[in-house]
């Protein structure tokens, strides 16, 4: 098989364009053959069906060009001297694991061709080549691997789009926000209240992901979701006999989280024997796995409850002490029907994001279906406000999401208009101008003019006190 010419280090790689008046198709075909012959003949047959030819004349070659351009497919002698076809690849998938590989073979061994395929090798074709069976082969190779690439990059944008963040920008989310970024950087125990659904576990996020433990673990735990007579051994761990059924040692989530964050949600829900365990935590910095030695807390702790533990103290079902220890730095996550002028960007938010995991256009939202969105209490909050988008992004048939696409309960509770409001004390003004404009206008249903004159002030104020927020708002 070899050619009368050396083929080693030191030949220049080939490449060869598609043949004028051929389709182009965006696909790079790296031949690799000893024998010259066959990668000139193969380099005339690959241009003319539209394909960029790179060849080269031993594995060695092979590699370095594969390090260095885009390859979609290659096509490679099994036997040749050397780095075999085998040999190469296992290592075109050790350099480039998404390049498919289709190898050609002499008659006899087929039996190490198909060993091959086991390798990762997408087919393999006999000599002597036949013009149209390897054509087929290497498009479906080409296939292959742009399929592949596609759900890699699909499966990527997912993963972006499903990682949660903190969506919105209302006065009140911003106010939360503010703390939790002043907070990240210390070592404070923050506690996060606020009802289900507002977001308590991306808050707890935000402040490990702007801390020095950022490069640490975060680590979750729904203590309501644990059973009482296992959740002390799944937050400190056991040692191996110390209990019936303790058959081998375990490492609880402490452990886990060490150098990192541990991220109690519903805390309220702990019972009284591990409050005071978690309480000697928060004290002494150390922790007693069951049955086990004291052992150093290397973890920042973030706790979140819907509950309120001011008159769970006073109840007696929870321990005050930890409560003070827990309450260093508190925030509470608004509810979604206090800041109403996010809907529009979580909505958005929640279209990108399911659309991409169904396959689908993000469709345009109408007006009647997003008055009801803004107008609904959301008891659920932003987690019920994600149930209805994915609902909507599945059964949508067209590319605009009506009221009809609305669950029929959104259409039938309207929030009800404030007729007083309150505010704390220290409120800014701009943030009480910008509410008082909002609620008249939703109790004049976005009338401007009509707004005006129940404020007091002409149509051109509420415009530039609002500062760009729309009618919707």
């Amino acid at each position: 098989m070899s050619d009368a010419r050396d083929p080693r280090e030191g030949d220049p790689p080939r490449s060869a364009s598609a043949a004028p008046g051929a389709p182009s198709l965006d696909v790079t075909i790296l031949v690799v053959d000893d024998e010259r012959s066959n990668v000139e003949s193969l380099e005339k047959i690959f241009s003319r069906e539209g394909m960029r030819v790179l060849a080269a004349y031993d594995a060695r070659s092979a590699l370095d060009i594969l390090r260095q351009h885009r390859v979609h497919v290659v096509l490679t002698d099994l036997m040749m001297p050397g780095i075999t076809g085998l040999e190469l690849l296992r290592a075109v998938k050790q350099v480039s694991p998404e390049v498919e590989v289709v190898l050609m073979t002499a008659f006899g061994s087929v039996e190490a061709a198909v060993s091959a395929m086991r390798d990762g090798a997408y087919d393999f074709v006999e000599k002597p080549l036949r013009r149209l069976a390897i054509v087929k082969s290497v498009k479906k190779a080409a296939e292959r691997q742009r399929l592949v690439a596609e759900n890699r990059s699909l499966k990527q944008e997912i993963k972006l789009l499903s990682r949660r963040e903190i969506v919105g920008n209302s006065p009140a989310l911003r106010r939360v926000v503010e703390v939790c970024s002043q907070a990240a950087p210390s070592q404070a125990t923050v506690l996060v209240l606020g009802e289900s659904g507002t977001g308590k576990e991306l808050l707890a996020r935000s402040v490990h992901d702007r801390s020095g433990r950022a490069r640490g673990p975060f680590v979750a735990v729904n203590c309501a979701a644990i059973p009482e007579t296992i959740l002390e051994s799944e937050l400190f761990g056991h040692e191996r006999g110390s209990f019936t059924g303790a058959v081998a040692r375990k490492e609880g989530r402490f452990a886990r989280a060490a150098g990192g964050t541990l991220f109690l949600d519903e805390i309220g829900e702990l019972t009284p024997q591990v409050q005071v365990k978690l309480l000697r935590v928060l004290q002494e910095g150390e922790y007693e796995p069951v049955g086990g030695e004291p052992t150093k807390a290397d973890v920042r702790v973030v706790a979140a409850t819907n509950r309120d533990l001011t008159a769970e103290v006073q109840a007696g079902r929870f321990r005050e002490d930890l409560f003070y220890r827990l309450n260093v730095i508190a925030v509470t996550a608004p509810p979604l029907r206090a800041r109403r002028e996010d809907i529009p960007l979580l909505v958005d938010h929640f279209l990108l994001m399911y659309c991409a995991k169904n396959g689908k256009a993000k469709p345009s939202v109408a007006r009647g279906a997003m008055e009801a969105l803004l107008d609904y209490p959301w008891p659920g909050n932003v987690r019920e406000l994600e149930n209805v988008i994915e609902r909507a992004v599945v059964l949508s048939r067209s590319d605009t999401i009506s009221e009809a696409d609305l669950p029929d309960n959104l259409a039938e509770t309207k929030a009800p208009l404030a007729r007083t409001l309150e505010f704390p004390i220290g409120t800014p003004l701009s943030e009480i101008e910008h509410r008082v404009i909002r609620e008249t206008l939703r109790h004049a249903k976005g009338d401007k003019s009509v707004a005006a004159q129940l404020l007091g002030i002409s149509t051109r104020t509420i415009y530039r006190k609002l500062d760009g927020v729309t009618d919707d708002a």
